[in-house]
C-alpha cells in the first residue's frame, strides 16, 4: 500500500484555499464598479508578546533613567545601533528601535504613529485596584493562548467564535453590496480575527498555487486537449448537488488563480523576501483587485512568530523589528502605487507586552504594550493615550517587574479603527461589548485617524 504525506502546513494551505474558494460565488458577473469609498484594515499580529519596552524608548532625562534602572541588561541603545530619534507633538522625545529604521521617516511625514500602554481590559484598572483584587480583569492574564484568543476577537473574558475584524465588516457588509469575495481574508491560516457572523472569511496564503496540476504536456495541442477537458466537466450538470458544489469551487479556483497572476493583481513596489513581506504583498494584490471583486471594505490579518523572547533577546527583537518595518514600507509605498494610501491602514497587535525588567538575556510575559499604526489617514508623528510610568512598583507597575497595567483598553483602539472604517457609534457596541465600560463611544475615539 502506497501511503501519502501530508504536511501540516499544506493541509491548512489546502483548507484556507477551499474555505476561499467555497465562497467566492458568482466572482465576476457580481463584480461592481469601483468607487473611491474603499477603505480596509491591515492587521499586523506579533505572535509571542512583542517587548513594547524596546519598540519605543521615552528620552526625557527622568523618565529614560526610569527606563534604564529598570531595564538593566537589556536597555537601549545596544549594539544593533543607536536609537531611532522621533519627537511627539507635544515635543516630548522618543527613541524607535533601530530595527524600525525602514519606516522612520513615515513618522516625521504624519504617516506612522504609537498607540501607548494599550490592552485588553474589562474596565480600567489602578494599581490599587488590581493589587487588593477589586476589579475584573481579563481571564488568563499572561497566558499566550488565552491573550492572543483575547487580542483577536475583542472578548476579554472569554475567547468567543468570532473576531473583531469580522464583526466590523459585519457592520458595514451592506457596502459591499452583491459582491461574494470575502470581506477578512488572512494570510497565514485561518484567524479568529477575520471571523464574523455575517460576512465570508478566508485564508489565502501567498504563492499558493491554485492552478489545475498535470497540464505541462508536449505538444502543446495535447496541454491545451487536455485543459477543454477538464473545462467540459466542470461544465457537465451531473444533476449532484455535491459535485456540482465541487465543480464549482474548482471553477472559482482557476478564475481568481489567473486574477492573481494576471497583470490585474501586479503590483511594482519591491517587498522583501520574508514570511511577513509575502503576506503583505498578497494583501496588495487583493486590494487592487478590488474593482474587480467589487468589494469596498475589507480586513486582512497577517501575522509574524518569534516575539516569545525570554532570552537572546537583543539581536533576535532588533531583527524581528526590521522584518516588520521593512514589509510595512513595502506595504505602504504600494498603497501609495495603488492610490489609496489614505484608504488603507495597518496597525499592530501583540499577545501582550513584557516585563520592563529582564529575566537573564531576556523578558518575561506582561500586560500592556505599545503598538505600531501606519498608513494615509493616520495622524502620525505622534503618540496616542498616556505613556507608562516606567518605575517599578510605580503606578503603572502591576507587581514588581514593571508588567504594565494597560492604560487603554484594546477595545478602544479597536473602535477607533472600526468608526474609522465606517461603522457608526450606534452599531459599536455590537462590535465591542464591553466599550460602554470606558465612557461613550465618541470618549473612546482615540484620535489618531483622520
Amino acid at each position: 500500500m502506497n501511503h501519502i504525506r501530508i504536511s501540516r502546513r499544506s493541509l491548512l494551505r489546502g483548507a484556507g484555499a477551499a474555505a476561499l474558494l467555497s465562497r467566492l460565488g458568482r466572482l465576476n458577473s457580481l463584480a461592481q464598479t469601483a468607487t473611491p469609498d474603499y477603505r480596509a484594515l491591515v492587521c499586523v499580529f506579533l505572535f509571542g508578546g512583542n517587548d513594547g519596552h524596546n519598540t519605543i524608548i521615552p528620552l526625557t532625562q527622568s523618565a529614560f533613567n526610569a527606563y534604564r534602572t529598570g531595564r538593566g541588561s537589556l536597555a537601549l541603545p545596544d549594539n544593533n545601533g543607536p536609537l531611532l530619534q522621533v519627537q511627539s507633538a507635544d515635543g516630548t522625545p522618543y527613541g524607535l528601535n533601530p530595527g524600525l529604521a525602514a519606516i522612520h521617516p513615515l513618522w516625521a511625514q504624519g504617516r506612522l504613529a504609537v498607540l501607548a500602554n494599550t490592552g485588553m481590559l474589562v474596565a480600567p484598572v489602578t494599581r490599587q485596584a488590581f493589587l487588593s483584587n477589586t476589579v475584573a480583569v481579563p481571564t488568563n492574564l499572561f497566558s499566550h493562548s488565552d491573550q492572543l484568543q483575547q487580542m483577536q476577537s475583542g472578548f476579554p473574558s472569554a475567547t468567543g467564535g468570532t473576531g473583531w475584524g469580522g464583526r466590523t465588516v459585519d457592520a458595514l457588509h451592506t457596502l459591499n453590496g452583491t459582491s461574494t469575495f470575502p470581506a477578512a481574508v488572512s494570510t497565514n491560516g485561518p484567524a479568529l480575527f477575520c471571523t464574523g457572523g455575517i460576512v465570508q472569511s478566508a485564508s489565502l496564503l501567498p504563492g499558493f498555487d491554485l492552478d489545475v496540476s498535470g497540464l505541462n504536456l508536449w505538444p502543446q495541442s495535447a496541454s491545451d486537449a487536455r485543459r477543454t477537458g477538464i473545462q467540459q466537466l466542470l461544465e457537465f450538470d451531473s444533476g449532484l448537488a455535491l459535485i456540482q458544489s465541487a465543480n464549482k469551487v474548482r471553477k472559482d479556483a482557476l478564475a481568481l488563480n489567473a486574477m492573481l497572476r494576471g497583470n490585474s493583481a501586479t503590483v511594482s513596489t519591491a517587498f522583501p523576501g520574508t514570511s511577513l513581506g509575502d503576506q503583505l504583498l498578497q494583501v496588495a494584490k487583493v486590494i487592487k483587485l478590488r474593482t474587480t471583486t467589487g468589494m469596498r471594505r475589507q480586513v486582512f490579518f497577517c501575522s509574524l512568530g518569534g516575539f516569545d523572547t525570554h532570552g537572546s533577546q537583543s539581536w533576535q527583537h532588533w531583527d524581528l523589528l526590521k522584518q516588520v518595518s521593512e514589509a510595512l514600507a513595502a506595504f505602504y509605498n504600494a498603497t501609495a502605487e495603488l492610490g489609496v494610501a489614505d484608504q488603507v491602514t495597518s496597525f499592530t497587535m501583540s499577545d501582550f507586552g513584557r516585563s520592563l525588567q529582564p529575566s537573564g538575556s531576556g523578558s518575561d510575559h506582561g500586560w500592556g504594550n505599545h503598538q505600531l499604526i501606519l498608513g494615509g489617514a493616520v495622524l502620525g508623528g505622534r503618540v496616542y493615550g498616556r505613556f507608562p510610568d516606567l518605575s517599578l512598583q510605580g503606578p503603572d507597575d502591576c507587581g514588581s517587574r514593571g508588567v504594565l497595567i494597560p492604560s487603554t483598553s484594546t477595545e478602544q483602539y479597536g473602535a477607533t479603527l472600526a468608526r474609522w472604517m465606517g461603522v457608526s457609534d450606534t452599531d459599536l457596541p455590537s462590535v465591542f461589548g464591553n466599550l460602554a465600560n470606558f465612557g461613550s463611544p465618541q470618549q473612546s475615539n482615540l484620535g489618531f485617524l483622520g
